[in-house]
Order: structure tokens, then sequence, then C-alpha cells
């Protein structure tokens, strides 16, 4: 039996309450593969903005919070959508600054097959 993908998780991403400012700043680096499942954890006390270009407000991810994107995970194939290589994630707090607590980013890709 052949196996067509096999599922990888790229560096954990991780920013301290103190390091989300007012302006939108870089969750770790670019990701090296087309992206098919994101999880942001919000563990800090207050709620963050998420930006896929670093100006926009694309969604708001609640204080205490997991928020999960999973774009295509069904899919065997190189087809369906995917975040594409050398994405960043941006993050900055939505009015008063976090006091407590740190946001993780991990992405899952696959890998291998046909």
């Amino acid at each position: 039996m052949a196996y067509g993908r096999t599922a990888r998780f790229e560096p954990l991403r991780e920013v301290a309450f103190g390091a989300i400012g007012a302006g939108y700043a870089a969750v770790g680096s670019v990701t090296t593969d087309y992206t098919r499942i994101v999880w942001i954890k919000n563990g800090t006390d207050k709620d963050v903005f998420y930006s896929d270009d670093g100006v926009t407000n694309k969604k708001r991810i609640y204080a205490g919070s997991l928020e999960v994107i999973d774009i295509s995970s069904n899919k065997v194939r190189d087809d369906g959508l995917f975040l594409p290589k050398n994405s960043l994630f941006y993050i900055k707090h939505t009015g008063a600054a976090p006091t407590a607590g740190q946001l993780s980013i991990e992405v899952l890709y696959a890998s291998g097959g046909v």
C-alpha cells in the first residue's frame, strides 16, 4: 500500500504579550510550503487583530480563544485551496495592549507523495 502524502508541522511561531503592539508585526518567519491548516491560539488577556498583509484587519482573535483555519485538510492531491508559500502572519492589539500571556501560531502542510 502506497501512502500519498504526510502531514508535517512547521516550527512553532510565538509572541509574548509585551511584543504585541498597536501596529502590525510579523509573528515568526514565512511559511516554507503550501499551508493546509493554521491554529492561532490567543493566550493573552486581550483581543488581537490578524492580517495576512500587515495592513488590513482581517480577523479578530478573541482573548483566550483558539482560531482554526482549515483550508484543505480533506484534499489528497495538489488541488484545492492553500495558503501560498512565503506567507506571513501579522498580529496587533485591538485597543488596550495585552498584559499577560502569549499568542502562538501552528502551521500544518502536506509533504511527499503524488
